[in-house]
C-alpha cells in the first residue's frame, strides 16, 4: 500500500517560542547554530552545535529542548523524550509558554513512540494548567481516539472548537482525524460546522469542500485560491482534487510545474509519484520518490522510502525493493505494514 499523507504534523513551527527563549539570557551562540540548522532540516549538525552549547554552558533548557525536537527530526523519539524531559527539569518554577511549548513536543514524541498512554498523562497535566489550549485538548482528542477512547475523544474534539470555534483548520484536523479512525461520517458533521463560517478564505472552502468530496466546488475554489497564492499546499490540494476527480494526467502536470522552481518541496515529491503510480508510470514515480529524497531528513522521508520500494516492487526489482525494506525496518522497526510486506519479498 502506497503511503500518501498531506503533511506530517508540524513538529519544527517553534520560531516564536525560540526567541521568547532566548530572552533567557547568557550566550547562545551554538544554540543559535543549531536552530539554523533546524530550520535547514540539518539535524545531526545541530545535535553537534548542541553538545558544543552545552560544553560551552550555554542554557541548559533550551539546549535540551533543541535536542529533543532535533532528534524528533531523527525520528529518534525515545532520546528525544528523554531530552524534553531534562529540559523541563531545568525549569526554575515560574511556567511560561516555553515550558507549556515544551511539554506539547514531549506528549506529541511520546505519541510518535507509541507511548500513547504517557502521551495522554502528559496532555491532562498541561490542560489541568491551561485548560484553554484548543490545539492541546485536539491532541489529547486523538490520543484518545488512537486508545479506542472514542467517547472522551469527542469530548476533546467538542471542547476544541468551543474554545476555537472560528478556526476552520481544527475543524479539518478533526475530520482528518476521525476518517483516519474509520469514523468519516462523525467527521462530517465537523466539516458541515465549519462551512457554516464566515470569512473563509477561497483555500479554506476548498478544503472544507475536498473533505466533504465535492469536487467540482472544491477545484473552483482552489483555481480562484491559486490566482492569488502560489502556495504549496494550494498546489497539493488542487492535484489531489483532480486526482479524485479522474484527470490524474493534469494533476501530474501541476505537480511537476510547480517542482520545476520548487525541486525541494518533499509533499509535491511524494504526491507525484503517488499519483504517477496510479497512472502507472513506475518509472517516474520512482523518480519523484528519489527526488525528494534528495532532501534529507523531511518531515516526508518515512514515506518517500516506504512509496520508493514499492515503486521498485512494481519495477519487478525485487532485490532492490528487499535490500531497502530491510533498511526501512531498521529506522521504522514499528511499521506493521512494512513487516508484511518483507516478508513477502523475501519470497521472491
Amino acid at each position: 500500500m502506497i503511503k500518501k499523507r498531506f503533511a506530517a504534523i508540524a513538529v519544527l513551527a517553534m520560531c516564536a517560542m525560540w526567541l521568547e527563549g532566548c530572552s533567557i539570557g547568557g550566550s547562545s551562540k551554538n544554540i543559535d547554530k543549531a536552530m539554523k540548522s533546524i530550520e535547514n532540516s540539518d539535524y545531526s549538525s545541530a545535535l553537534t552545535s548542541l553538545d558544543k552549547a552545552e560544553v560551552a554552558g550555554e542554557n541548559a533548557e533550551l539546549v535540551w529542548r533543541a535536542k529533543g525536537i532535533a532528534n524528533m527530526g531523527l525520528f529518534d523519539y525515545e532520546t528525544a523524550i528523554i531530552d524534553f524531559k531534562k529540559a523541563l527539569s531545568e525549569t526554575s518554577g515560574f511556567l511560561t509558554d516555553l515550558e507549556y511549548d515544551t511539554a506539547q513536543y514531549l506528549a506529541l514524541a511520546q505519541f510518535k513512540n507509541g507511548d500513547k498512554e504517557e502521551a495522554l498523562k502528559t496532555y491532562n497535566a498541561i490542560l489541568e494548567l491551561k485548560p484553554d489550549k484548543a490545539e492541546v485538548l485536539f491532541a489529547r482528542g486523538k490520543t484518545n481516539l488512537s486508545l479506542g477512547n472514542e467517547d472522551k475523544a469527542e469530548e476533546d474534539f467538542n471542547l476544541a472548537v468551543k474554545k476555537d470555534s472560528k478556526n476552520p483548520d481544527l475543524y479539518i484536523d478533526i475530520y482528518e482525524a476521525l476518517a483516519d479512525a474509520g469514523n468519516a461520517e462523525q467527521g462530517n458533521d465537523y466539516l458541515k460546522k465549519a462551512m457554516e463560517l464566515t470569512d473563509l478564505t477561497d483555500f479554506q472552502k476548498g478544503q472544507l469542500y475536498y473533505w466533504r468530496q465535492e469536487y467540482d466546488s472544491a477545484k473552483n475554489s482552489f483555481e480562484e485560491a491559486q490566482k492569488t497564492d502560489n502556495d504549496p499546499e494550494v498546489v497539493l490540494y488542487l492535484g489531489k482534487t483532480y486526482e479524485a476527480l479522474g484527470d490524474t494526467s493534469y494533476a501530474a502536470s501541476l505537480y511537476e510545474n510547480y517542482l520545476e522552481s520548487n525541486p525541494g518541496n518533499t509533499n509535491i515529491c511524494n504526491q507525484l509519484g503517488v499519483c504517477q503510480m496510479t497512472n502507472k508510470n513506475y518509472k517516474k514515480a520512482l523518480e519523484a520518490f528519489e527526488q525528494g529524497l534528495e532532501v534529507k531528513n523531511s518531515e516526508n522521508e518515512q514515506s518517500l522510502r516506504y512509496n520508493q520500494i514499492v515503486a521498485y516492487e512494481y519495477l519487478s526489482d525485487f532485490k532492490k525493493a528487499a535490500v531497502l525494506m530491510e533498511a526501512y525496518l531498521k529506522d521504522y522497526p514499528n511499521d506493521e505494514n512494512a513487516k508484511r510486506e518483507y516478508v513477502f519479498l523475501s519470497t521472491r
